[in-house]
């Protein structure tokens, strides 16, 4: 009765070692009685001069149950998230295939916003880079009245960096816009490397600005280097399915952290 009534006093506060006793009390012989309780009353004493030891255990069991537990709440935002990748997955089209002869080099890495498109053209380093946020979507305009401004507004575009640099000196650094079938030069600086953060070049004039043909020769200039309507086309569709496929891991990755 000794036995049970100690071991009772201490199960809340030391079940593990509680349960221990338990069974070796079961395993002893009838001679073994005086030294087993001796040992279940030492432990009592040691957790009685110890008190503080308790709420720590308490605290312990509390907060493994909580974290083997998952919240209603987030069972329900797994089954969203479930839901939304399954969508997402499904509504996927795989495009195309980088096609035979395309003049760049392209990297893409799941989980980075920027592609980089990069080939060397008689000396130079041509190198792209575009962004999925920066694509623009058009909307049709039912308004019959809409100017050509407003119509290549609505188009679907894609803005890009392109910068054309060679050894050891600066680089032209192009902003470009990319539609169905047109190349529109947005702005053009000169870019020196050694120039430090601090200094403030000289950006030159508004493109727009420029002589009409000088326009014209930029445009040129672009083309020859691989800038034109067939590479930008596809480099859209690549861009919209990297939207998507970004989107899906994003969703996943969501997915792994609410799990964990």
């Amino acid at each position: 009765m000794a036995i049970n009534t100690i071991l009772r006093r201490s199960a809340s506060a030391l079940t593990p070692l509680a349960a221990r006793l338990l069974c070796g009390q079961r395993n002893l012989s009838h001679h073994c009685g005086g030294a087993l309780f001796s040992a279940v009353n030492h432990s009592q004493k040691l957790i009685s001069n110890n008190s503080f030891l308790v709420p720590a255990l308490s605290r312990y069991s509390f907060s493994a149950s909580s974290a083997l537990k998952r919240p209603s709440s987030d069972e329900s935002l797994l089954r969203v998230i479930e839901s939304e990748i399954q969508c997402s997955e499904e509504s996927f089209e795989e495009g195309d295939d980088i096609p035979e002869g395309f003049p760049f080099k392209l990297e893409d890495n799941l989980g980075q916003q920027t592609v980089s498109l990069t080939r060397e053209y008689q000396g130079e380093t041509i190198h792209i880079e575009v962004e999925p946020s920066s694509l623009v979507t058009g909307e049709e305009d039912d308004d019959d009245d809409a100017n050509d401004d407003s119509e290549q507004d609505n188009q679907t575009s894609l803005p890009m960096v392109v910068r054309v640099s060679k050894t050891g000196g600066p680089c032209l650094e192009f902003g470009v816009t990319a539609y169905a079938d047109e190349i529109v030069i947005d702005s053009l600086s000169v870019k020196d490397p050694e120039m430090t953060e601090d200094q403030l070049p000289y950006e030159g004039p508004r493109f727009d600005e420029l002589d009409e043909n000088l326009q014209k020769a930029f445009h040129k200039y672009l083309e020859i280097r691989g800038i034109k309507p067939s590479v930008t086309n596809f480099l859209h569709e690549y861009m919209v399915n990297k939207d998507h496929r970004e989107y899906t891991n994003w969703l996943k990755n969501l997915k792994k952290f609410v799990e964990a």
